[in-house]
Formats: C-alpha cells, structure tokens, sequence
C-alpha cells in the first residue's frame, strides 16, 4: 500500500502519517515512512528523540552520495547527469529504524525549487519513484501541502492521497486543489481525513463543504497530541484515543482499496 499525506500546513497531516505508520508496522508490515516536507516533523511524531534526530542527514544534503550516484555535484544546474541513478539501496543503507519503521528524511535542495532541473532534485524524485513504484512495502509519505513535485509515473503509483482538513474555508479549499492536482496525474483515489473536530458541527460543516471527496473518518480535537507534541514525544506514546480513530480510518482505507 503506498499512501501520500498532504494538507495546509498545521492541520495534523504528521501526526496521521506517523501514526497510521506505526499501526501498519503493529501489522507486522514493512514501513517505510517518508518525510517529504521541509519542515521535517515525522522523526519526532514517530518518537525519535531530539539527540538522535539531529544525527539524521537528509537524503538531499548527502552530497558526495548524490555526486557518486548522478555524476554531477550538487547545486550546478543543467549540465549532463544520470537521470536514473541506484537508489534501491537507500532505505537499508540510510534509512533510521524506529518501532518496526524505516524513516527516510528527503529534505529539500537548497536554493532550488521543487521543480529544478539539479542533481539533488533529479536524485530526491528518483527515489520517491523508486518507493512508491517499484517496492513492495507499505509507504507512507508525509507530504507538504501541494503534490507539484510528484511526477506523473510516480503519482499514479499512489495507492491513495489522503489530504487531511480541519474546520475552516482556507484548508477545505486545499483539499479542492490536490483532488484537481490528483487527477491531473492519474491517481485514482483521493481521501479526506477531518482533523481538530470539536463537534458534531464541525463535522456537518466539513461534510457540507466536500461533496465529491470521500471522508475516511474524523480525528477529534486532543489534548493529549497537543501534550505529545510539547513533550516532544510521539502522539501514540501519550493516549489511546488518537490510536483508536486513526485504527478506524486505517481499516476504512484498507475496504475502500481492495
């Protein structure tokens, strides 16, 4: 199962990727999570300490592994490079194991847009492609809140799109975006997940709001992810709740994919 989380920065999209992450790897499943968002929040939501999260290098500043792969050092634009180098070796090589999961940290080329044409840029998609197209584990991708950086061979090797909301125009109209995004690339299901409900209100008026996305399930507003996120712990070491309804949109999306 290969599974791509995005939203409005804020609305929980980590929290859901870390700990649908942690229920497949309870399945006893191989998981590798990805962290594709710059702001690289999914070490700790996955409950790596901060010692060790500093030890993490993301994958974009290897620079002498992505030199040896591509044939080109990073940061020059254009020129020649391989545009397919090896990358089936990163997860075992590279990857930090934590509670049964693989967390690979991409990180982001910089001073270079999602789209430049940079070995660092070329290598990151490359290795996307290479996970969610070509391995058998379950992927989950914590993704930033737009998908322009998923090429289409590789988007249409996503299983689902989950984009996570909360009560408000601004992060419902996002959702709106990535279904168009989706299509455009050929992903065939695109999933909303309601998070930071207070009520049976916010519910309604999320459900009002998306008429041609299907809703997985809702998260309800928790103090103890919020507690979990100051602690600097993972949402699953402090409460339960958040691990029953995540389990519930878990089995939901496992019925809605077979």
């Amino acid at each position: 199962m290969k599974i791509a989380v995005t939203g409005k920065g804020g609305v929980g999209k980590t929290t859901l990727s870390a700990v649908l992450s942690y229920l497949f790897a309870a399945d006893g499943r191989k998981v590798i999570a990805v962290d594709a968002d710059p702001d690289e929040n999914l070490a700790q939501a996955l409950g790596v300490s901060p010692e060790e999260r500093d030890k993490i290098k993301p994958i974009a500043e290897m620079s002498a592994l992505i030199e040896e792969r591509t044939g080109a050092k990073t940061g020059s634009m254009g020129g020649v490079f391989r545009l397919n180098p090896r990358v089936d070796d990163l997860p075992e090589g590279f990857g930090y194991k934590i509670n049964g999961i693989t967390l690979l940290i991409m990180g982001k080329p910089k001073g270079a847009s999602t789209g430049c044409y940079c070995p660092e840029n070329v290598f990151l998609k490359r290795l996307l492609k290479h996970l969610v197209a070509e391995r058998d584990d379950v992927i989950v991708v914590d993704m930033e809140a737009g998908i322009e950086h998923l090429t289409r061979g590789t988007a249409e090797s996503v299983d689902a799109f989950i984009v996570v909301v909360e009560p408000g125009q601004r992060s419902i109209q996002t959702a709106g975006v990535v279904k168009e995004m989706a299509k455009g690339l050929g992903v065939k299901h695109v999933f909303v997940v309601a998070n930071k409900v207070r009520s049976e209100t916010d519910v309604l008026f999320i459900q009002g709001q998306i008429k041609d996305i299907n809703i997985l399930g809702a998260l309800s507003f928790n103090q103890e992810v919020v507690d979990a996120d100051i602690r600097g712990v993972a949402p699953f070491q402090q409460g339960s709740s958040i691990m029953q309804e995540v389990s519930v949109i878990k089995k939901k999306l496992e019925e809605s994919l077979k």
